[in-house]
């Protein structure tokens, strides 16, 4: 099998150790008012939907749907199908109906308002909805004919897409793949046509989004690892049949924003362009790194070129970082809005195919059914429309604390009986009001962490630090520059 995982830090198989970081994620969500628990009433009313879910009268069980997950996902919102047609493609893209369990008003739909988004960090999970319906009767679990979205996009031989349309249908995966095996089946020439289509509308796909200017940071992924007892966090790659994947995701994300935009009526997920004054901090970053920056070169195509193994490019990229800041939802009825753009995806676009874990895709997706199909957007979905964009935007703080909260007890949990070690890093940011404190990232760990020195720290350079404070009560790890760094 292939393998994209970096191991970088190992805790012992230790059940104290293991207990510890269980215990410390309870409190983390304590801390910030989250439970996986659901209230009885929810739960009642999620078992009755579940058992009796509206199924549509289209049937398109015809079409051979994969899923495409990380392991162990059982939440499967999306089922992919693709065939050729002519020169070009015609792609089915699957997504979970939760307007087959979930009505307006009821106890499910309230809770779902209440929680905005799926919480994930260590062993567990805070969902959206109750499992019965996320991880059963709504999810797209192979082999079982389920209530979905269809999305059917007409893509032509460059990888542009021509056409889209979404209605309700039944639909039947057959098969439930993880990254790595859809990966191997595509290397070793095993892959049913729709993998092998898949490469191929994803690598045109990236094409267009580079000449179209998006902006994507090549950094790794941090995941946490859980074996029983034994804790590990990694950073991790993508793998190419990831890219491809998420390309469709986003071909059908900028088809529902077309369709909402020319409806006048939705709701957009947006990024203000960069401002000036950041891109110019950003061409002083490269600057004082060594990194040659054309003063002609467009950001994105600069960001591209970066390579995040070397020391110095790491630390341009999480510079980078602060010119994809300020994402947000805009909702709309009647008139489009001044900034609708995606500035890094340098598009209109929409987020519709994660319905399972994200309450703004429900209400998206719903306005396009209803464009397409030519009826009044219902008006529940035009009701709640205006306090959506509030709605995520606590929902995703809530959602980036909790997992950051995660990973730093994590971190300090397996580093705690390493203290007063010495590692390789890379110093990767440096704080604005005191350049002698900073980040660092472990060379051979993959942590990132807090950094203090004698003196100005040198940014981007290779460095020594020594591990002076890991304590999960506190969440916090702290290294030292050491006099002989570099």
């Amino acid at each position: 099998m292939p393998s994209n995982r970096v191991v970088h830090i190992t805790g012992a198989d230790d059940g104290a150790v293991a207990a510890l970081l269980r215990e410390g994620i309870g409190r983390i969500r304590a801390e910030l008012d989250v439970t996986a628990d659901f209230p009885p009433e929810v739960e009642a009313a999620a078992a009755a939907a579940a058992a009796s879910p509206r199924m549509p009268d289209l049937d398109r069980t015809d079409l051979a749907f994969v899923t495409i997950d990380p392991e162990g996902a059982m939440d499967l919102d999306q089922a992919l199908h693709i065939e050729r047609d002519g020169d070009g493609y015609v792609v089915h893209y699957a997504i979970a109906d939760l307007g087959a369990f979930v009505t307006a008003g009821d106890p499910v739909d309230l809770e779902s308002h209440r929680r905005g988004e799926t919480l994930y960090g260590g062993d567990s999970k805070v969902p959206l909805h109750p499992k019965v319906i996320s991880e059963d009767a709504g999810s797209l679990v192979a082999g079982e004919v389920r209530p979905a979205l269809l999305w059917t996009i007409l893509v032509d031989d460059t990888g542009e897409g021509t056409d889209i349309t979404v209605a309700r249908a039944r639909v039947r995966s057959t098969a439930k793949l993880t990254y790595e095996q859809a990966q191997q089946m595509i290397d070793d020439g095993s892959a049913s046509e729709v993998l092998v289509l898949l490469k191929e509308i994803g690598e045109l796909r990236l094409s267009r989004d580079a000449a179209r200017g998006g902006v994507s940071l090549p950094l790794p992924e941090q995941e946490i690892d859980i074996q029983g007892d034994r804790w590990t966090l990694e950073f991790r790659s993508l793998l190419p049949v990831e890219l491809w994947n998420a390309q469709i995701s986003l071909l059908t994300g900028f088809g529902a924003a077309s369709l909402m935009v020319y409806g006048r009526v939705g709701l957009l997920r947006t990024l203000p362009p960069p401002d000036p004054r950041d891109v110019e901090r950003l061409h002083r970053t490269a600057r004082a790194l060594h990194i040659d920056w054309p003063a002609e070169q467009l950001y994105p195509d600069f960001i591209r070129s970066l390579d995040a193994t070397d020391p110095a490019h790491a630390a341009m990229i999480v510079a980078s970082a602060r010119l994809l800041r300020g994402s947000g939802y805009v909702a709309f009825d009647g008139e489009v809005p001044a900034e609708p753009m995606h500035a890094a995806l340098a598009s209109e676009y929409a987020h519709v195919t994660a319905p399972l874990r994200r309450l703004a895709d429900r209400y998206a997706a719903e306005v396009c059914v209803a464009l397409c199909s030519g009826d009044p957007v219902p008006d529940w979905v035009l009701a709640a429309l205006p306090a959506l964009p509030k709605e995520m935007q606590q929902s995703g703080q809530r959602a980036k604390g909790y997992e950051r909260a995660v990973f730093d007890l994590v971190e300090a949990g397996l580093l705690a009986s390493r203290v007063g070690e010495d590692f390789a890093g890379v110093v990767v940011s440096l704080d604005r009001k005191d350049p002698s404190r900073g980040t660092v990232m472990l060379t051979g760990l993959g942590v990132e962490a807090r950094v203090v020195g004698d003196g100005e720290l040198p940014l981007g350079t290779d460095v020594r630090v020594r591990l002076e404070k890991a304590d999960p009560a506190t969440r916090t790890v702290e290294f030292r520059l050491l006099a002989d760094a570099g």
